[in-house]
């Protein structure tokens, strides 16, 4: 099967202002998080690991937009910016990066390990790869249940070497899965450039071996995203079995807060800001949409409320009790 199966025309791909206003609010919200969450564990409140989602937030919001009531999300550690998107409580995940009993995992989890089966969110995950294959178990959830739910598995291009993935793809084309798998291709995994890493640089391509159709897209446009995602989730919903997404995206910082990014140059960086910012680029429609620059700033003042709300609730919280270390652990 070709791989080249989205096409999405300019009219499909138009967001309405109130998309685009929701769209704004959406991924603000993310960056004014992961922003406050950063500077919140350079001084040590967040402590262990921490990975930002800072210039990728056109994905998980325009899958999000593109996506219907009951379907659900799987993903890896770098999360933050999902569970915001799936409408989890932005108090709940703050006290879970700061390890307080009131998170989302009880404070026992911390940054790459929360979860809500109340908003269809089924996962970060720490094991790199995991989101293929337990991203696969929902969507045969879905399938035994008939209950017309698509599961959209999230992981990285680094992620996409791993043999489970591709144990997951061939299981997902033979029982023609309702899932969506999206490779978050951020250009360095861990810290190496794609192209020393990986043989096949056309991450999409990983599909054809499975007869799995794909499609390769602009990550930093939150039209194209939405675009492309919708058309790829109807295929699944309407029992044509995968899809696979590879969405071409930039991460600001570096892979986790411990990682000083040197293996790229700053004016990369500031040029990925400058021109591509997902942002910046809504904010700017807005503006010629007749929208007024004191109202985006009022949205961003709500959002930066939120966040301070989340920060004043997480470190007001208690740390777990002592005996939380014995409970929810399979023995």
């Amino acid at each position: 099967m070709a791989h080249n199966q989205i096409s999405p025309t300019s009219a499909q791909m138009g967001l309405s202002r109130d998309e685009e206003l929701f769209a704004l609010r959406e991924m603000l919200l993310i960056r004014r998080f992961e922003e406050k969450a950063g500077q919140l564990y350079g001084m040590g409140v967040i402590a262990g690991f921490c990975h930002l989602y800072i210039g990728q937030e056109a994905v998980v919001v325009g899958v999000k937009m593109a996506a219907k009531e009951g379907d659900q999300f799987t993903t890896s550690y770098r999360d933050h910016g999902h569970m915001l998107a799936m409408g989890m409580d932005a108090k709940g995940v703050m006290a879970e990066l700061a390890g307080r009993r009131s998170g989302y995992s009880k404070g026992k989890g911390g940054s790459m390990h929360m979860f809500s089966r109340e908003k269809n969110f089924y996962g970060g995950h720490g094991i790199v790869g995991a989101p293929a294959p337990i991203g696969a178990g929902v969507a045969f959830a879905n399938a035994y249940r008939e209950n017309s739910c698509v599961s959209i598995a999230f992981f990285g291009e680094g992620a996409a070497n791993q043999g489970q993935v591709y144990e997951s793809f061939n299981m997902a084309a033979l029982w023609r899965l309702p899932i969506v798998f999206i490779i978050e291709n951020n250009r360095y995994a861990m810290g190496t450039a794609i192209s020393r890493a990986t043989a096949q640089t056309q991450c999409h391509r990983r599909g054809e071996a499975f007869s799995i159709p794909a499609k390769q897209i602009d990550g930093m446009d939150i039209r194209v995203v939405k675009a492309a995602a919708s058309e790829a989730i109807d295929w699944c919903r309407s029992g044509k079995g995968p899809y696979l997404l590879e969405i071409l995206t930039y991460r600001y910082r570096g892979h986790s807060m411990s990682d000083p990014a040197k293996y790229r140059s700053k004016e990369e960086v500031d040029r990925m800001r400058e021109e591509h910012d997902p942002i910046e680029q809504v904010r700017l429609r807005l503006l010629a949409d007749g929208v007024s620059e004191e109202e985006l700033k009022k949205i961003d003042a709500s959002v930066r409320k939120i966040v301070a709300e989340a920060v004043e609730f997480a470190t007001a919280d208690k740390e777990p009790e002592v005996k939380e270390l014995f409970t929810d652990v399979l023995m």
